[in-house]
């Protein structure tokens, strides 16, 4: 018995392979030179049977996972993780519950990425000025110095001007240096 994905499958024959590409240069005497040895991806040959009432479903479902390209993990003799059905074939000949079927499976490397996405600590931030906020029987007072407009000091405690108006008796133009201006 093995598995494949969520598929059980009666396995007779599972054989496997680990193939590589040697590249040669031709030299102007004597033997071609290698330089160069690529590993390729190891593949998983398995014959066996589709049985039971539920062999046409199962049969259309690796059809379908094939056609997708889904990672799958084939248990049988052997493990291999990470695989894709390269190839399915079924043979519906004397078999009355069922039928034969040949899978190729072909082994996925996924490449791990050194890249980290860095953490912004600007949340913790956020979090703060929420609770300032949300803390409206505090009042929070500003000495006003020269240059400073509600506009200014609304971007720097993070209100509005209109909110700074209603707070304070002083016209845009003539706020008077010294005072203690009510931010909230």
């Amino acid at each position: 018995m093995a598995k494949l994905g969520k598929i059980n499958l009666v396995n007779e024959k599972e054989s496997d392979g680990a193939d590589v590409e040697v590249t040669s240069y031709p030299v102007e005497k004597g033997v071609p030179i290698t330089d160069h040895v690529q590993r390729k991806p190891e593949t998983t040959t398995v014959s066996g049977y589709l049985l039971g009432k539920t062999a046409n479903s199962d049969y259309e479902y690796l059809k379908k996972q094939a056609y997708a390209g889904t990672l799958l993990t084939y248990t049988g003799r052997k493990v291999a993780k990470n695989v894709i059905i390269t190839k399915i074939d079924r043979d519906t000949g004397d078999y009355t519950n069922g039928f034969a079927i040949s899978i190729e499976l072909q082994e996925i490397r996924i490449a791990k990425s050194p890249w980290v996405k860095k953490k912004v600590k600007t949340a913790g931030k956020k979090k703060k000025a929420s609770k300032k906020k949300t803390k409206k029987s505090s009042k929070l007072y500003h000495k006003v110095k020269k240059g400073d407009t509600y506009w200014g000091c609304a971007r720097k405690y993070g209100t509005t001007v209109n909110a700074l108006r209603r707070l304070n008796p002083w016209p845009d133009r003539r706020i008077p240096i010294g005072v203690k201006m009510r931010i909230r």
